[in-house]
C-alpha cells in the first residue's frame, strides 16, 4: 500500500482504473451475454417456468429480481454513504462487495434452470456487490483529488471502463463466434462470466495498492448516527427541495425519465432475443451481442453532440428533445420484428442514450443551490433512480407477465416519455445559464 498524498497523478489513475475493472459487469452480464445466455435456457415454445410458487414468464422473472435487487440498493445506499462518510475503513467495504460481485458472476457458471434458486441468487448478489462497491467508490473522489481535478479524472474513469469493458467483451464475442455447437456457444459464455469475475478482481489489485485505507481524521466509533446519517441527509434536501422549485420540478421529470431509459437498457437484450426473428440461435446469439456494441460506440458519439447541443439550445430544451426521440423510439419498437429493424433501433437508441445520461446529471448539478453539501444532493439523485428503476422494471415485468409480450411494455415506456416531457416543460428554460 502506497501512501500518496491527495491530488497525486497515480492516486487519482488508480481511483480511475477501478472503473476498468467494474465495468465489465455492465457490459456482459446486465447488459450482453448473460440475457442470451438466460433465454437460449428456455425452449422457444415455452418461456414460461414455475418458480417461487408462481407460473412466470422468463423476462418478467428476471425483471422482478432486477427490481427486487434494486430495491435493496436503494435501501442500503444511503446506510453504505453514512458509514463512508464517517468510519475511517472504507476500503475494506469497497473490497468487500467488489469480492462480492465479482464471485457472483463467476457462480453463475453454474446458472441453469434446475437450479433457478442458486443461479437467480448469484445475480441478485452480483447486482448488489456493484452498486455496494460503487457507494464507497465514489466516496473516495473529494477524499484523492482537489475540486478542479475532479471532473476530469471521472470522465478518465468513464472512459478507461468503456475502454475495459468493450475488449473483454469482443474477447467473449470471439469465443462465442468460434464455438461450432449449440452447446459449445452456451458454455462459451459462461466461460464468459467466469472472465467477469476474475477480470474485476485481478484489476481492482492496482486500485487497492494506492488507495488510503479511509479518512484518516475520522476516529468516531461505530454507532446508530454513523448508521443512519445518510437517511438524514436525504430527509434534508427532501425538505429543501420545498423552497426550490425549479429544482423540485426538474427531478419530477428526470424520475420518470430515468425509469423508463433505465429499463429500456435493462430489457432490450431480453427484448429482442424474444420479439426479433432471428434466422437460427447463431444469428440471434452473434447480432445481439453485436447491437450491444454498436449502442456502446454510438453512445459516446451521442454524449458529446448532446453537450454541443445543450451549450447551444440550452440544457432543458435539449433534455426535452431527447425525451421525445426516446418516445417516438419506444412507439416504433412496437412494431420492429426484423434483425436491421433492430440494428437500427440500436443505433438510434445508443445516441439518445450516450446523450441523456450525462446531460441530466450536469442539469441537475447546475440547479443545484449554493451549497458545499453536494454529496447529499447527489446521494438522493442516486436513490431516486434506483426507486426509478424498481418501478420500472416492475411495470415491464407485470405488462409482460399478464400480455405475454414485451412489446407492450415498451409502449407503456413510451407514456413514460411523454409525462417526462410535460414535466420538463414547466421548468424555466433559462435556469440552468449559470
Amino acid at each position: 500500500m502506497k501512501n500518496l498524498k491527495k491530488g497525486d497523478k497515480k492516486l487519482l489513475n488508480a481511483w480511475a482504473f477501478y472503473d476498468w475493472a467494474n465495468s465489465v459487469y455492465t457490459l456482459t452480464i446486465a447488459s450482453a451475454v448473460f440475457p442470451i445466455f438466460y433465454e437460449a435456457l428456455f425452449p422457444k415454445d415455452n418461456h414460461y417456468i414455475d418458480v417461487f410458487g408462481l407460473h412466470l414468464k422468463n423476462s418478467a422473472l428476471i425483471s422482478f429480481i432486477t427490481a427486487f435487487a434494486f430495491l435493496v440498493i436503494s435501501f442500503i445506499s444511503p446506510l453504505l454513504s453514512g458509514i463512508a462518510d464517517y468510519v475511517g475503513n472504507k476500503k475494506s467495504f469497497m473490497k468487500f462487495f467488489c469480492y462480492l460481485g465479482a464471485l457472483s458472476c463467476m457462480g453463475l457458471y453454474w446458472f441453469d434452470l434446475e437450479n433457478i434458486y442458486v443461479g437467480l441468487l448469484f445475480y441478485f448478489l452480483g447486482l448488489i456487490g456493484y452498486w455496494g462497491s460503487l457507494v464507497f467508490y465514489n466516496s473516495y473522489l473529494p477524499d484523492i483529488a482537489f475540486d478542479e481535478q475532479q471532473d476530469r479524472i471521472s470522465a478518465k474513469g468513464y472512459s478507461l471502463g468503456y475502454v475495459g469493458s468493450v475488449i473483454l467483451l469482443v474477447i467473449n464475442l470471439v469465443m462465442i463466434m468460434g464455438a461450432e455447437s449449440t452447446e459449445a456457444r452456451m458454455q462459451a459464455m459462461k466461460y464468459s462470466f467466469v472472465m467477469v469475475g476474475i477480470w474485476w478482481i485481478l484489476f481492482s489489485q492496482y486500485t487497492y495498492y494506492y488507495l488510503p485505507k479511509g479518512n484518516k481524521e475520522t476516529n468516531q466509533k461505530f454507532t446508530k448516527d454513523v448508521i443512519f446519517n445518510g437517511f438524514k441527509e436525504l430527509k434534508k434536501v427532501w425538505a429543501l427541495l420545498k423552497e426550490n422549485v425549479p429544482l423540485r420540478r426538474y427531478l419530477g421529470g428526470f424520475f420518470v425519465s430515468s425509469m423508463a431509459v433505465q429499463t429500456v437498457m435493462l430489457v432490450a437484450t431480453y427484448f429482442g432475443a424474444q420479439e426479433i426473428q432471428w434466422s437460427s440461435e447463431e444469428e440471434s446469439t452473434i447480432g445481439l451481442i453485436k447491437c450491444i456494441l454498436i449502442i456502446q460506440l454510438v453512445a459516446v458519439v451521442g454524449a458529446y453532440l448532446t453537450s454541443k447541443a445543450s451549450a447551444k439550445f440550452g440544457n432543458i430544451p435539449a433534455l426535452i428533445f431527447i425525451n421525445i426521440i426516446w418516445a417516438v423510439f419506444c412507439a416504433l419498437a412496437y412494431f420492429i420484428t426484423l434483425p436491421m429493424h433492430f440494428y437500427v433501433m440500436a443505433t438510434v437508441a445508443g445516441f439518445v442514450m450516450g446523450g441523456i445520461q450525462a446531460l441530466s446529471r450536469s442539469t441537475y448539478s447546475k440547479l443545484l443551490p449554493e451549497t458545499e453539501d453536494t454529496t447529499s444532493f447527489f446521494s438522493f439523485y442516486d436513490v431516486a433512480e434506483k426507486i426509478g428503476i424498481v418501478i420500472g422494471m416492475c411495470v415491464y415485468g407485470i405488462v409482460d407477465q399478464i400480455t405475454g409480450s414485451p412489446r407492450a411494455a415498451i409502449v407503456i415506456l413510451a407514456v413514460f416519455f411523454i409525462t417526462a416531457i410535460f414535466l420538463l416543460r414547466r421548468i424555466p428554460k433559462n435556469v440552468t445559464s449559470k
